[in-house]
């Protein structure tokens, strides 16, 4: 169905062209968009019109039209005046109104189409079926992007996003599946590649932060040549979100093919991530470790086990990093200091906020 405020922008603008007004009423009488004052002194007369059989009809200086969707009566359009031009004007606004009906319609199916292609609902031989019916190309470079936002239903992001790839000729599609994320099946140049998506990104972000005043996260998946494997680059994107929340929170934009060492815990089983836990911890948590403990743990890890630069950095003697580093290696068995232990304590701390994330989840 077509907005009120399209309509109403519609007439307008004919009649800004005509000088002729004009009402777009629906099949009950009611004004849904009109130029006129006294529109509803014709509900009865669009209630008559709307039984009679007949396509236009001129009554009391005004014209009627009838404007259908697939065979079905949808709107009365209402013209003032009785003339010949008149009537031409009338029949060029109706026509107007219908092409906006196909036009939305399509556009509404495509939607839909869209939704259940990412969503995996649609047979094989469906995709190809319904792509070639809408007109959408079935062999092209696509890429799925998501963004979350942190409000349900954020119009004004859905509404940016839409405007941000108005310019696209409709080979890019907005939707959303549920009401956090937007999701924008974008269709790629061939010279364009992940560095250039990375750019797209960034737009998107920059877009929702400064216009929209929305706080959000971009993930996207990988580069995909057919309509079929929509569903495998949007089920990258959604897994790239959900990694990022549990290891990468500092990052806004989260690409699939950037989560590191992130991607292979994500895919562990719960039951074999607390037996490492337990193996490496012996029973302990990180939780219980003293706030001093964690920064130094932290500090550490962005110097790459450089002694002397942490300490510097934590304004503390090396001689009390050294300490700290042995107190930790006494409660633990590892020695930060040692490459292969420092690889196990930091995957260990990945393991716990993955088991953190796991849990909430079931709450």
């Amino acid at each position: 169905m077509i907005s009120n405020q399209i309509l109403q922008s519609t007439i307008e603008g004919i009649k800004a062209i005509t000088r002729i007004d004009l009402c777009v009423m629906d099949v009950e009488g009611k004004a849904l968009a009109t130029t006129m004052s006294n529109a509803e002194e014709y509900e009865n007369a669009v209630l008559s019109f709307v039984g009679s059989p007949a396509e236009s009809q001129s009554l009391s200086g005004y014209q009627f039209f009838k404007v259908y969707d697939d065979q079905q009566l949808e709107y009365i359009l209402l013209v003032k005046g009785d003339s010949e031009d008149v009537y031409m004007v009338g029949r060029m606004a109706a026509f107007q109104v219908q092409n906006l009906l196909v036009a939305y319609k399509e556009r509404y199916d495509k939607d839909n189409f869209i939704k259940n292609l990412l969503l995996d609902n649609l047979l094989l031989v469906d995709i190809y079926n319904r792509a070639k019916k809408l007109h959408i190309d079935i062999e092209a470079r696509r890429i799925v992007f998501l963004i979350e936002t942190h409000t349900e239903r954020d119009t004004g992001a859905l509404e940016t996003i839409r405007t941000l790839f108005a310019g696209t000729k409709q080979k890019d599609f907005i939707t959303s599946v549920d009401e956090k994320n937007i999701i924008v099946v974008k269709e790629l140049k061939s010279n364009e590649g992940y560095e250039d998506m990375e750019k797209v990104a960034n737009v998107i972000l920059d877009m929702l932060n400064t216009e929209a005043m929305s706080k959000v996260q971009v993930s996207f998946g990988t580069i995909i040549n057919e309509i079929k494997d929509v569903s495998h680059s949007y089920k990258e994107a959604k897994m790239a979100l959900d990694v990022g929340k549990i290891f990468y929170s500092e990052r806004n934009i989260i690409p699939y093919s950037n989560l590191g060492i992130g991607r292979l815990i994500y895919q562990l089983n719960p039951p074999l991530c607390k037996m490492f836990i337990k193996e490496i911890f012996d029973g302990k948590s990180p939780d219980d470790f003293d706030e001093e403990t964690i920064s130094t743990i932290n500090k550490f890890f962005e110097n790459n086990l450089n002694v002397s630069e942490t300490s510097r950095q934590l304004f503390i003697h090396r001689n009390t990093l050294v300490y700290r580093l042995d107190k930790l290696q006494r409660m633990t068995n590892l020695d930060l200091r040692v490459f292969d232990d420092a690889i196990t304590f930091k995957i260990a701390l990945m393991v716990v906020k993955y088991l953190k994330y796991i849990e909430n989840l079931e709450f």
